[in-house]
C-alpha cells in the first residue's frame, strides 16, 4: 500500500471524469450542492483561493460504483480508474460549469467581479457574462471582449481584458491530489468516513451506508431500487436515508441514531439481510394501505415520515400473505392520524421512536401506542380551534387533504380526482378559495396569516386555479362550480361569506366543517376498546410564538415575539443574518445568529431540520419551513415605527421545544 502525492489542473481532471477514468465509488453519497455553492466555487478559483485537496483510491480489484450526477454518460476508461474519495462535491460541480450543464449557469459581473446563477435579470444585464462562454471550447474571448467594451462599464478597457483572462484561468488551477494504491475495500471505507466526518458532516445513515457498502457490493444498488420502485407511486419520500433508518430500527430499539448505527454495522450479514427482509415486507403492505384505506396519494402529505416506521415494522414482522385482523389494521391507521394530529415526532423524534418501537412487542400493540400518545380510554376529536391560524405547513395540511378526498372531491377544471393533482415533485396542488390580491388591501386589513389559513385552502389544479378562480372572489366563480362539488371540498354555503367583506366568516364556517370532516374521519378508525364520544385533550398553559416583519427607512427586521409559563419574551433578528444562517444550515454548517444584544444557536439536525434558539423556545423546522416564515413575515410587512421593543432580560429557564408550523398561533403545553 502507497499514498502518490501530485496535482492535476481543473481541465485535466474533467477530462478524467468525461473518459471514465475517474468514477465515484459506491459508498459515495449523492451530488447535493446548490447554485450558490457551485457559484462560490467559481469565484474561490477565480480570485486564487485555496479549494482543497482531492481524495483518490486506485486499485485493480473491481469495485462498486455509482453513477456521479455530471448530465452525461461517462466512457468507458481504457485504463485502471480513480475511484473519487473526497471532492465529489466540487469536481462534479467543475464539470457541469464547464459543459454548459442547465443547473449550473453561473454568471459573472465583470463589472463588480461577483458570481451568482443565472435568472432574468442577468440575461438582461450586459455585464453579466456566462462562465461557460469564456470557459468553453468554443469560446470567444475576443469578442466578449469587444461587446463589453460597449455596454458602458465602469472600469477601463484594459481591466476588462484582465478580468476576463482571469475568469478564463480557472481550468488552469491545479488541485493537490493523493491517491490510495492497493488499499483494501474496508479500509478505504473507513478513511472515507473519516475524510468526510471532518469536513460537511455526514449523516449517520451515510456512515452507515458506507461500511455496509464495504462488507456487501452491491447493497446501496438494492437500496436504490426498492427507492425507485416507491417513487414511481409518489412515495418519494422513502429515499435511501428513509430505508437505512428503518433498517437501523429493524436491528435495534434504542432508537438513538448513533446506537442504532452501532448495532446495524455491528450486526453479522445474515442479521442484516433478515432485517432488509422485514423493511421490504413492512413497506410493501403500507404504502398500499396508506394509498386504498387513508387515500393518501404522496408522501409529500405526510408530516413526519417517522410515524411511518412502527407501521413499517410491525407489517414486517409478519411473513407475506399473513393476516392482520380488521380492528388492528384499523387502530393502527388511527393511532397513525392521532400521532400526526398530536405532532408525536415534531420534536425529539428519536425518543419517541424509542417508545413506540417497543410498544409494538406488547399484547395489545394498537392500545400500546396510543397510551404512548396519552389516549387511553377516550379518543381524539378535532375543532375549528386547532384549525385556526394554520397554514400549509402545518401537520393539519394532511387532514384537510383527507377531508376532501373522503367525500370524493373533485378538481373543478377537468372533474378528476383530487389525487390526480400532484405536481411533478410529488406535492399536492391546491389553491386560495379567497385569492390573496383581494384581501391584502381590503379595509378589513387581513392579515399574510388569516390569508393563507388553511381554510382558505382548496385542492384544485392549476388549471382550475387559472381557468375557473382566475384572481376572482368566490362570489364571481362559485356559481359555476356545482353544488355538490362545493359540499364535497367544504365550501360554506351562505353567500354573505363568499365577498372579501365576509372573509373572516368564511373562515370560521370552514374551519367547523373541516373539523366536522376530520373528526368522522378518524371515527372510521376508531379502535373498539375507546370510548364512543371522543374528545379532544385540552387545557393547560398556553404557549405561542409569532414571527412579524417590519420595515422603514431602508432597515427590515423580524420580530420574535414568544409568550411561555405566562411569561412574554421579544426578540429583534436582522433578517440578512437568518438567510445567511439558513444558507449555511443547506450546507450542513451550524450558524449563531445575533438575536438583539445576544447571540442564537441555529442548528441542522438530521431528524429535526433546522432548529433556532428563540428565547423560551427551541424552535424546530424544516430548511423550506423557515425560509417560507420568513418570507410570510414580509409580504405584510409593518412599519418599522409600530415595532415593539425587544425583551432586555435574558431568559433564564430552559427553552422548550417548539414547533415552527405553530408559530402564529397558540399552543397548548
Amino acid at each position: 500500500m502507497a499514498v502518490e502525492r501530485t496535482n492535476r489542473d481543473v481541465r485535466t481532471l474533467i477530462t478524467q471524469i468525461a473518459a471514465g477514468e475517474i468514477m465515484l465509488p459506491e459508498i459515495q453519497r449523492g451530488y447535493v450542492w446548490k447554485a450558490s455553492q457551485v457559484a462560490r466555487l467559481i469565484e474561490s478559483l477565480y480570485r486564487g483561493y485555496p479549494a482543497g485537496s482531492l481524495l483518490f483510491w486506485k486499485t485493480g480489484q473491481l469495485a462498486e460504483t455509482r453513477e456521479a450526477a455530471i448530465g452525461v454518460p461517462q466512457a468507458l476508461p481504457r485504463v485502471l480508474p480513480l475511484y473519487l474519495l473526497d471532492g465529489q462535491q466540487r469536481l462534479t460541480s467543475l464539470f457541469r460549469v464547464l459543459t454548459d450543464h442547465p443547473d449550473a449557469q453561473v454568471v459573472f459581473n465583470i463589472e463588480t467581479e461577483a458570481f451568482q446563477n443565472q435568472s432574468a435579470a442577468t440575461r438582461r444585464n450586459r455585464k453579466w457574462i456566462k462562465v461557460y462562454d469564456v470557459v468553453g471550447p468554443d469560446a470567444d474571448v475576443f469578442a466578449i471582449h469587444g461587446e463589453l467594451k460597449d455596454a458602458g462599464l465602469a472600469i477601463p478597457d484594459p481591466e476588462i481584458g484582465r478580468r476576463l483572462s482571469a475568469l478564463q484561468k480557472i481550468t488552469q488551477r491545479d488541485f493537490h491530489m493523493e491517491v490510495l494504491h492497493d488499499f483494501e475495500y474496508e479500509e478505504v471505507a473507513d478513511i472515507f468516513v473519516r475524510v468526510n466526518s471532518g469536513g460537511r458532516a455526514l449523516k449517520t445513515t451515510d456512515l452507515a451506508l458506507a461500511t455496509l457498502s464495504a462488507r456487501t457490493p452491491g447493497f446501496l444498488g438494492q437500496l436504490e431500487a426498492e427507492s425507485a420502485r416507491w417513487a414511481e407511486r409518489g412515495y418519494g419520500a422513502l429515499d435511501v436515508n428513509f430505508l437505512i433508518k428503518a433498517l437501523t430500527l429493524s436491528l435495534s430499539t434504542t432508537g438513538k441514531r448513533l446506537a442504532s448505527v452501532a448495532k446495524l454495522t455491528a450486526a453479522s450479514q445474515e442479521t442484516v439481510e433478515a432485517g432488509w427482509g422485514t423493511v421490504r415486507r413492512g413497506i410493501s403492505r403500507v404504502v398500499p394501505l396508506l394509498e386504498d384505506r387513508l387515500l393518501i396519494p404522496t408522501t409529500a402529505l405526510v408530516p413526519s415520515l417517522a410515524a411511518l416506521h412502527p407501521l413499517i415494522l410491525h407489517y414486517g414482522r409478519h411473513e407475506e400473505g399473513s393476516a392482520i385482523s380488521s380492528d388492528v389494521e384499523n387502530g393502527l391507521l388511527y393511532w397513525f392520524l392521532a400521532a400526526t394530529a398530536r405532532n408525536r415526532y415534531g420534536g425529539a423524534s428519536d425518543t419517541a421512536l424509542t417508545q413506540d418501537i417497543r410498544a409494538l412487542d406488547d399484547q395489545n400493540p394498537v392500545a400500546a401506542l396510543l397510551n404512548n400518545l396519552g389516549i387511553r380510554a377516550n379518543g381524539i376529536s378535532i375543532s375549528s380551534e386547532d384549525l385556526a391560524g394554520r397554514n400549509h405547513q402545518s401537520p393539519y395540511l394532511l387532514f384537510c387533504y383527507l377531508a376532501a378526498a373522503h367525500a370524493g372531491a373533485t378538481d373543478w377544471w377537468d372533474g378528476g380526482p383530487i389525487s390526480g393533482g400532484v405536481d411533478r415533485s410529488g406535492k399536492p396542488q391546491y389553491s386560495l378559495v379567497h385569492p390573496a390580491a383581494k384581501l391584502r388591501n381590503h379595509s378589513a386589513k387581513y392579515s399574510s396569516a388569516e390569508i393563507n389559513e388553511l381554510a382558505n385552502i382548496v385542492f384544485v389544479s392549476e388549471q382550475t386555479a387559472k381557468n375557473i378562480i382566475d384572481g376572482r372572489n368566490p362570489a364571481a366563480y362559485l356559481q359555476s362550480v356545482s353544488f355538490s362539488d362545493r359540499a364535497a371540498h367544504a365550501i360554506p354555503g351562505d353567500p354573505a361569506v363568499h365577498g372579501p367583506e365576509g372573509y373572516r366568516g368564511f373562515l370560521a364556517a370552514r374551519r367547523a366543517l373541516l373539523a366536522e370532516r376530520i373528526t368522522a374521519l378518524l371515527n372510521q378508525f376508531r379502535p373498539e376498546f375507546l370510548a364512543k364520544d371522543a374528545v379532544a385533550a385540552k387545557g393547560g398553559t398556553a404557549n405561542s410564538l409569532v414571527l412579524a416583519g417590519y420595515s422603514g427607512a431602508g432597515r427590515s427586521v423580524l420580530v420574535a415575539q414568544a409568550v411561555a409559563a405566562g411569561q412574554k419574551w421579544i426578540g429583534w433578528i436582522d433578517p440578512s443574518d437568518l438567510e445567511s444562517a439558513l444558507d449555511a444550515a443547506a450546507t450542513g454548517l451550524a450558524s449563531d445568529v445575533p438575536v438583539g444584544d445576544e447571540t442564537a444557536p441555529l442548528r441542522v439536525d438530521d431528524e429535526n431540520g433546522v432548529t433556532f434558539g428563540l428565547g423560551p423556545f427551541v424552535v424546530l423546522g424544516s430548511l423550506d419551513q423557515w425560509r417560507t416564515a420568513v418570507k410570510d413575515a414580509f409580504e405584510a410587512s409593518q412599519p418599522l415605527t409600530e415595532c415593539p421593543e425587544p425583551s432586555d432580560d435574558h431568559w433564564a429557564a430552559e427553552p422548550e421545544e417548539f414547533l415552527l408550523s405553530d408559530a402564529g398561533m397558540r399552543k397548548a403545553s
